[in-house]
């Protein structure tokens, strides 16, 4: 039995982008999207595939109940909205809106329904992160450099937010000009730019030495493989989650 899948954003560069996926796998259909901005455009046609008769829903609200879980792409002052009409919905819902932390993901009330919020779905990302996790136990020194699109609307990115936080920032802190934007002593420097994606490096330096560890995506489709992953393993949770790594098993 197909899982119904739904996408918020379902207009933009990343909804598009899952409305494709989905069409090629075999055990998830998508059944519903929204999308103010594109509202009663057939998601198919829309996403460059063939037309398949699921019209966009102007808001979340209209559309909640026509899928069995939700994908949210779709904009910092919007998500948080999002996620409380999926749960009051009793739906899954996974995430992939920047402007999340970990501690309001912790904080959320579930009632047992699966929330998986990720700040980046591209499997070399989160292996990123956790390298650089282990890195830092004997570099101390370390600045965080994230650079994506010129229409990326919020900065810092959510993974360099989520590598702060795995290197030991507990709080997101004020931009200090040239370096960056101070998390607990780890500053991280937003660099946004037309021809770039979504890429990061974190520059650990020591005595006589220097260790980069980088990632790139230079195509959306680098998050697909994650956001269907997600999608499947949002269904097993009973409350929520912040990290890709965690279904991983990393």
């Amino acid at each position: 039995m197909s899982v119904k899948v739904g996408v918020s954003g379902a207009g933009g560069k990343m909804g598009r982008e899952v409305v494709r996926a989905l069409a090629k796998e075999e055990d998830l259909v998508l059944t519903a999207a929204c999308d103010p901005a594109f509202f009663s455009e057939d998601a198919g046609l829309l996403a460059g595939l063939e037309k398949n008769n699921v019209i966009i829903d102007k808001n979340l609200k209209d559309a909640v109940r026509k899928a069995d879980v939700w994908v949210d792409f779709t904009r910092p002052d919007m998500v948080k909205e999002n996620i409380a009409i999926s749960l009051d919905a009793r739906k899954p819902i996974v995430v992939g809106t920047s402007g999340l932390s970990e501690s309001y993901v912790s904080s959320l009330i579930t009632n047992d329904i699966g929330v998986l919020v990720v700040p980046n779905f591209a499997i070399g990302a989160v292996l990123m992160m956790q390298f650089a996790k282990t890195a830092h136990k004997f570099f101390p020194n370390v600045e965080i450099i994230e650079l994506h699109h010129d229409q990326k609307i919020d900065s810092p990115s959510g993974t360099a937010v989520k590598t702060a936080e795995l290197l030991g920032a507990s709080e997101i802190g004020k931009n200090e000009g040239p370096r960056g934007q101070n998390n607990d002593g780890i500053h991280i420097h937003s660099v946004r730019l037309p021809g770039l994606v979504a890429h990061q490096e974190v520059i650990f330096g020591g005595e006589g030495q220097l260790l980069t560890i980088r990632h790139d995506s230079f195509d959306r489709i680098s998050f697909m493989p994650g956001v269907i992953l997600a999608i499947r393993e949002v269904l097993k949770l009973k409350g929520p989650i912040y990290g890709l790594e965690h279904v991983l098993g990393l």
